[in-house]
């Protein structure tokens, strides 16, 4: 490989921003509600300001931050509100991903990652693993999305999937430990194994529904939204 072209495969700054930023909001370090001027947003990075302008504009688009005239950014809060609106568009698009890749009956090997993420799930809670519980849970659902078939059904959940997990992982130490959660994984992957569709779409919708109940409950108990 030339060297021109391997240079034309390395993130530009913009990107690299972009990944900073998500990365950190995602996991919290800029937690909901934070404000931070432009400027000491790209000191915290150093970076200049134009490649984190550019990398802002994006996150505002994808709804993780508003950007203010002469205040920089703000990260937006997890509304109860919206997160109910997010769940509603996300429940119906994972439970039809779950239909869809139960219809096409696949061997276990032909799913052996999601497998494997609903295993790990279940090792982690053993350990009081929240951290490596919720990463194999965020892997399972990212997994089945693109397992399903239907690339434009993914890529409209991943349009909201972030806000939703961002959601959860700020609530993560708030909720009694997700051992629910595993085992609603566990009967979404045996409905797929089994190749039972309807099972599937099932176990799968009222999964994200009763975790839309708990996640909402504790935001409005301690008033996340507020911040």
């Amino acid at each position: 490989m030339s060297s021109s072209a391997a240079k034309s495969q390395k993130p530009s700054r913009s990107e690299l921003a972009y990944g900073e930023i998500k990365r950190r909001i995602m996991g919290n370090i800029y937690p909901p509600g934070l404000q931070v001027l432009e400027q000491e947003l790209a000191a915290q990075l150093g970076m200049s300001r134009t490649p984190v302008r550019e990398a802002l504009i994006r996150l505002e688009k994808e709804g993780l931050v508003e950007i203010t005239p002469r205040r920089g950014m703000r990260v937006v809060p997890v509304a109860p509100d919206d997160m109910a609106d997010i769940y509603d568009v996300l429940t119906c698009l994972e439970a039809r991903a779950a239909q869809r890749l139960a219809e096409s009956k696949p061997a276990p090997e032909a799913i052996a990652p999601l497998i494997e993420a609903v295993d790990e799930m279940d090792k982690a809670l053993d350990a009081h693993d929240l951290d490596g519980w919720a990463e194999a849970d965020e892997r399972f659902h990212r997994l089945l999305l693109r397992m399903s078939g239907n690339s434009r059904l993914a890529n409209m959940a991943f349009t909201v999937f972030d806000q939703a997990h961002r959601a959860r992982m700020v609530t993560l130490r708030m909720r009694p430990l997700p051992r629910r959660s595993s085992e609603d994984h566990r009967q979404v992957l045996d409905a797929i194994l089994a190749g039972k569709p309807e099972a599937a779409y099932k176990a799968h919708f009222k999964h994200r529904q009763d975790a839309m109940k708990l996640l909402i409950g504790i935001l409005e108990r301690y008033k996340l939204d507020a911040v």
